[in-house]
């Protein structure tokens, strides 16, 4: 399956990391199609049944890009944030699902090219796990 991309679903904050993720459309920057995302105020509002959920509607994979110490909410976001991947990897555990279908990493709101980076880094990854359908059971169509 040469042709196989996968897809990864991104959680951004608005104020700090969503504008990298802007930045890097605008600066014509490459990276997968199959990258979707959704942005919110702050990324400690990801909850685990989010992540989990998206594993079992068929993404690949998701990615949080927290905002680090940046967040204008709250000074404890990665670690709330963190908390929540932790309790989502406890559930992927059990369930068979490989832990490295879920990273976070910090980025600035100028970071287009670490998030880019990011994003090949973790297609290539993905890649190599296969579709989350040959782990969770999920069929086609």
């Amino acid at each position: 399956m040469s042709d196989y991309q996968p897809r990864i679903l991104v959680f951004s904050s608005e104020k700090i990391s969503d504008p990298a993720i802007d930045l890097a459309g605008l600066l014509k920057k490459h990276y997968s199609p199959r990258v979707y995302n959704i942005t919110l105020p702050c990324t400690s509002a990801v909850k685990p049944n989010w992540i989990l959920k998206a594993l079992h509607k068929g993404m690949d994979g998701v990615f949080i890009a927290s905002d680090g110490t940046d967040c204008a909410f709250r000074s404890d976001c990665s670690a709330l944030t963190n908390n929540s991947i932790s309790k989502a990897q406890q559930v992927m555990k059990e369930e068979g699902i490989d832990l490295a279908r879920v990273k976070m990493a910090a980025l600035c709101s100028v970071c287009a090219d670490p998030f880019v980076g990011h994003m090949k880094s973790f297609s290539e990854t993905l890649s190599g796990l296969g579709s989350i359908k040959n782990e969770t059971g999920q069929k086609d169509g």
